[in-house]
């Protein structure tokens, strides 16, 4: 075998064995369809873990979790991901003044598969916490709002949480 060859056969396996921990680590998740939404749609401005990107995009890592804990936190991430949300906002001490794009061409299924991806897999919420329904979806889609009234009632649920 050519160094060559050897060098190719060994780039083949390196790529291989990374595509198999991809999927091992979306295939553990408890909500692969949801990850794999959130790959495909939010990934690109909050990173593919959810981190968030500075001055870009807010980290997913906390703050869902605490949302989907409560009645109106539960509304913020269906408002969000329906309606988006403009405007600045501080997560985790930091400052965002950005444009979430809405995601109303998405099924009620899909975004809720994506909202329980962040609110179990990403934010690691409680086990308490009972699972984002598409229902809960359908019933914030059937009363539309603009992007910046999204963020306004952001400033109410950060007030019940205490934060």
């Amino acid at each position: 075998m050519t160094l060559r060859a050897a060098v190719a056969l060994a780039a083949a396996g390196v790529l291989a064995l990374g595509g198999m921990c991809a999927l091992a680590e979306e295939t553990a998740s408890p909500y692969p369809e949801g990850g794999a939404v959130f790959q495909a749609n939010c990934a690109v401005c909050h990173g593919p873990k959810g981190a968030g990107q500075p001055s870009l995009a807010p980290p997913l890592t906390a703050y869902p979790a605490r949302y989907a804990a409560i009645p109106e936190g539960r509304r913020q991430l269906a408002l969000t991901v329906l309606n988006g949300m403009f405007g600045g906002i501080d997560v985790e001490g930091k400052h965002f003044d950005f444009k979430m794009p809405e995601f109303t061409q998405l099924d009620d299924d899909k975004l809720a598969a994506a909202l329980n991806f962040v609110v179990f897999g990403i934010a690691n919420a409680k086990s308490d916490v009972k699972p984002i329904t598409a229902a809960e979806i359908a019933a914030e889609r059937a009363h539309p709002m603009d992007g910046t009234a999204v963020r306004e009632h952001r400033v109410k649920v950060l007030a019940e949480l205490g934060l």
